[in-house]
């Protein structure tokens, strides 16, 4: 990292995810080693190959917003919201009556489908009533910058203000490009995260067809099962999760509480497949080398990783792998977790949530497991902190996010 960059360090966060509606009571949750996955309410999937997911239970959208407000939200742009409403309370920080710390703070989003719900109802209008009956703010409730737009519109943030569509690598991105925009000083401030609302009949059906889903209805709470041999698919979740990002010297100034710091960002392509991972892991191991070397660290010093760790046949070994290749010899005393196991995928939330974990675990010093994992895959002989958590001492942690298309990401956060 060069000397004329400058340090990014996180004062606030917020989640709203199947195990809880804030961050700490999702955390309770994960270290308790407790599913969020049940069997899917949100429409009638009984004629469904896949009729489980990881829904967030008791969400009421009254609570958040009013009648107006709610007739203009999809359920992804609401858990997006609120999530940042959490994180920006938990920094101290309100800029929506002062004009010029406003301009030194924005926001940036990601997301992999935004509006999916909306979009599906619109269509079905369109189609059984006709175009009169389209609602006007149809187009806004579903694309998925909007995230962005609304929290920069609620909170007055008029500097950087963008969104990142990189699959289930979208908010991670939307992390490490927000820390950039802070690294060369075109924003003081940035609220980073993302979104995901995609449990929806479209959504289950179309990944059901690609045999990318588990069928494990019958026992939802052991479905979503990474690095176990008898994986057989990812389970879908839903949520949104945000994280207050600011230069260390404006954190240092105000006196803000830190959770930590982003020390390294890393992208690479794998250039291979639109939804399989390029075998051996080399493309993945690419962005992990290159977090490392932004971070200015070798893999020796990473304590544990917060896996991609989907629960499929393809990603799951080849994770493995490409974490043999990014941390050599120090892979076998690393601790590996996926929360997805619990969660279950986020899809494009899922960085921005994991990233919450991460550095949730650099704060209490606790690793949190991977449920589900009975019977370890000869492929996966890593230690991925099986079925309980356990307390650990560690100063830097790495987060994997690899999205379809090849989009793989990893960050790097220190401890403060």
């Amino acid at each position: 990292m060069s000397s004329e960059r400058r340090r990014v360090v996180v004062t606030g966060m917020g989640a709203i995810t199947p195990l809880g509606q804030d961050v700490d009571s999702t955390w309770a949750s994960l270290k308790k080693g407790l599913s969020g996955v049940s069997g899917i309410t949100l429409f009638d999937a009984s004629e469904y190959k896949t009729r489980i997911a990881a829904e967030v239970d008791g969400w009421d959208t009254s609570e958040h917003f009013d009648k107006k407000e709610a007739r203009r939200l999809d359920r992804f742009l609401e858990f997006f919201v609120v999530s940042a409403r959490q994180a920006l309370a938990q920094a101290g920080l309100d800029f929506r009556d002062d004009e010029e710390a406003a301009s030194r703070a924005g926001v940036m989003v990601g997301a992999g489908f935004g509006g999916m719900g909306s979009f599906i109802e619109e269509i079905e209008t369109l189609s059984e009533r006709g175009p009169g009956r389209v609602s006007p703010t149809g187009v806004p409730k579903i694309i998925p910058n909007m995230g962005a737009g609304l929290v920069s519109i609620e909170q007055n943030l008029t500097g950087p203000v963008s969104c990142v569509v990189t699959a289930c690598s979208a908010s991670a991105n939307a992390i490490g490009d927000a820390a950039e925009i802070i690294r060369r000083g075109a924003a003081d401030v940035m609220v980073a995260g993302g979104a995901e609302a995609s449990i929806t009949s479209f959504g289950i059906a179309s990944f059901s067809q690609a045999r990318a889903m588990s069928t494990r209805n019958d026992a939802p709470e052991a479905a979503s099962r990474p690095f176990d041999l008898d994986r057989d698919g990812f389970v879908m979740g839903e949520g949104g999760a945000s994280l207050v990002l600011e230069s260390y010297e404006h954190a240092q100034e105000r006196g803000a509480e830190v959770f930590g710091e982003i020390k390294g960002y890393g992208m690479s392509a794998d250039a291979y497949h639109i939804t399989l991972p390029r075998p051996g892991g080399m493309g993945a191991a690419r962005a992990m080398k290159a977090a490392l070397h932004d971070a200015g660290l070798d893999g020796g010093s990473i304590g544990y990783v917060n896996a991609h760790g989907t629960s499929t046949e393809a990603n799951d070994s080849t994770e493995t792998a490409a974490i043999h290749i990014a941390l050599g010899d120090s892979a076998r005393d690393v601790a590996v977790s996926s929360t997805k196991s619990m969660t279950g995928h986020l899809l494009g939330a899922a960085g921005a949530a994991e990233a919450v974990f991460s550095l949730k675990a650099l704060d209490e010093q606790v690793l949190p497991p991977t449920i589900n994992l009975d019977t370890p895959d000869p492929d996966c002989d890593l230690d991925y902190v099986p079925n309980e958590a356990r307390e650990a001492r560690f100063d830097h942690v790495m987060s994997n996010s690899f999205g379809f298309g090849g989009h793989n990401v990893s960050l790097v956060f220190s401890r403060a």
